[in-house]
């Protein structure tokens, strides 16, 4: 890792590949670096700063439940039921996150909307989609290393594993809970065990911490609300709030993982060389860890790429990384659940829950079943073969993943 002090810019090196493999350049964002403050006091302003982008993503959440119920009148059921087939419901969630290139924006505005009236089996599939259309990123990453045919091929192997596993999870899990609704029932289950009346001291501290919360930020959501309320009619009201909500996470989610980049980096870096080849455990939890850490799946996935790129790690060294990785986004939409009280609490907490618990038993069955584990990494070698003899396959692969594919499905499922 370099530093320079005349910029700031922090560079992540990982041992330098060396050899064309793509760098991460991080810096701190131009306003904060402008600041005529030492070092130190620099890093507490950027610290604070974290907490209130925070504090503003929980407030946009909110804003985003209040315009959904005021947008749709109480009627979002009868409203959405075009998204009510779950295979349109996975669609979207692909969509909205190939769009945002975040899934844990996606995610965080799902929770808003589940709060605001979205009924749940509608919310399941969007956020399973939101896993998949995340992957998109490190794809793009992989690109970085085009001039090289070996390198690329390890590192378009190494950012299309994320593809794989999220595309098996989905095989395995979409059809378990179209037939049984097992993830609706683990969340309603949570959900009441954190919010409820009968959850005893687990929910008494949660309903705490939320009312807490709660507290700080519902007069920045209400004072959107009001302004709003006045000047519009309230369906145009409602859709402005949600407007205003929606580019609030897509602003404060960059911000959040930029910043933690800038001043986590160092650790970043050493917890990947202490972890990767000490086995799939070691790997997985470091994945969430870093995940957790900086607040992006697409961050952790995209850093391996480089790593995989110079040949110093294998594709199932880089592997567990990713799947530690879908586990740890998960704590966003956790973090925007907690902006509600009362029945909304429930509801916002029982959608987080769903994308939490989908991940966790995603990573259990596909490591823990012996025939499953390897899938996503033969796939991923299979494709680095392909997209290293042409590139035309890479496209391929993308257009048929996030275009045809969902187009597919839909026209599918609209004939029967």
């Amino acid at each position: 890792m370099s530093l320079d002090n005349s910029t700031e810019n922090r560079v992540l090196n990982f041992d330098s590949p060396g050899d064309g493999a793509p760098i991460e350049t991080v810096q701190r964002p131009r306003l904060l670096d402008r600041l005529p403050v030492t070092a130190r006091t620099r890093k507490v302003i950027e610290w604070f700063s974290v907490v209130f982008a925070v504090y503003l993503l929980i407030t946009a959440v909110n804003v985003i439940g209040s315009g959904f119920s005021a947008a749709t009148g109480g009627q979002a059921e009868s409203i959405f039921t075009f998204a009510q087939n779950p295979v349109v419901g996975l669609v979207i969630g692909i969509l909205a996150t190939v769009l945002t290139q975040s899934s844990s924006t996606t995610t965080s505005i799902v929770v808003g909307m589940v709060a605001g009236g979205l009924p749940l089996a509608t919310a399941i599939p969007i956020l399973m989609g939101a896993n998949v259309g995340t992957t998109m990123t490190s794809t793009i990453v992989s690109l970085g290393a085009a001039g090289d045919r070996n390198q690329f091929r390890r590192a378009f192997s190494a950012a299309s594993v994320h593809d794989m596993y999220n595309i098996l999870s989905v095989a395995i899990f979409f059809p378990l809970e179209w037939a049984f609704g097992i993830l609706d029932h683990v969340g309603t289950w949570f959900a009441g065990l954190t919010t409820g009346s009968d959850g005893g001291i687990i929910a008494t501290i949660f309903t705490t911490f939320g009312n807490a919360v709660s507290a700080v930020t519902d007069p920045g959501a209400n004072g959107v609300e009001a302004g709003l309320t006045a000047a519009l009619p309230p369906v145009w009201a409602g859709i402005a709030m949600i407007a205003v909500g929606v580019g609030l996470i897509l602003m404060v989610i960059k911000f959040i993982s930029s910043m933690l980049k800038v001043l986590l980096v160092g650790n970043v870096e050493k917890m990947f060389h202490k972890a990767i080849g000490r086995g799939p455990i070691s790997g997985i939890f470091s994945g969430l860890l870093i995940t957790v850490m900086v607040q992006s799946s697409s961050t952790t996935t995209s850093l391996t790429v480089p790593l995989a790129a110079s040949g110093k790690f294998s594709l199932w060294q880089i592997y567990p990384f990713t799947v530690g990785a879908n586990v740890g986004t998960t704590i966003t939409s956790m973090i925007a659940a907690f902006g509600f009280t009362g029945g909304q609490a429930t509801a916002a907490m029982t959608a987080a829950a769903v994308h939490l618990f989908y991940n966790i038993f995603s990573a259990l069955v596909i490591f823990l079943v012996p025939f499953l584990r390897p899938l996503p990494v033969l796939g991923a070698s299979w494709l680095g073969a392909l997209g290293a003899k042409n590139k035309l396959y890479v496209v391929a692969w993308l257009a048929g993943l996030f275009v045809v594919l969902p187009a597919i499905m839909i026209g599918i499922t609209a004939l029967f």
